[in-house]
């Protein structure tokens, strides 16, 4: 709590550095969700199969949840507990170009805007067929991973209260 400033009027040139940071953020989190794919597809795994994309998903949060862990407690820079909001609005943006997409002959020919929703984003064995089977690549796992990283340096930046080694408290 020592190094929050909390100022009710912080400068444009904090706002700009806070804004700049928090899309350094988010890039370095979707940079390592490419990286994670990136190796997935290396594998050539079968597109129909589910194990890949469950596979997928627990790295989608787990890789940036660690990258966020490391990165946060290197710089020490609290912007970054805050990137899950960027992956909130992705959410939201992609919902509402999902819902707008029209449906026709194939896998979701008569789904109410529910449905469409959940079988685009997180159906993994029969999705809707909606943008062209990429929904659980950018409706989830972009999400899942400013999620992952936000949490991960929000653990990176928590007082450490016990420390197991030596069997000592410490206060932050």
């Amino acid at each position: 709590m020592d190094n929050i400033d909390l100022s009710h009027n912080p400068s444009p040139g904090d706002l700009i550095r806070e804004a700049l940071w928090f899309g350094a953020h988010t890039l370095a989190a979707v940079a390592v969700l490419a990286l994670v794919v990136g190796g997935i597809a290396l594998l050539r795994p079968d597109a129909d199969s589910i194990g890949p994309k469950l596979l997928g998903t627990a790295l989608a949060v787990l890789a940036p949840m660690a990258a966020g862990f490391l990165i946060a407690r290197q710089q020490q820079n609290r912007i970054a507990a805050y990137i899950w909001i960027s992956g909130l609005l992705v959410f939201s943006i992609v919902c509402v170009f999902v819902l707008d997409l029209p449906t026709g002959k194939g896998l979701c020919e008569k789904c109410g805007a529910i449905e469409k929703l959940w079988r685009t984003f997180f159906d993994i064995s029969h999705g809707s067929g909606l943008m062209s089977g990429d929904g659980l690549l950018i409706g989830t796992w972009i999400p899942l991973a400013t999620i992952g990283y936000a949490v991960g340096a929000r653990h990176a930046m928590e007082p450490r209260r016990y420390s197991a080694a030596t069997g000592s408290s410490r206060s932050a």
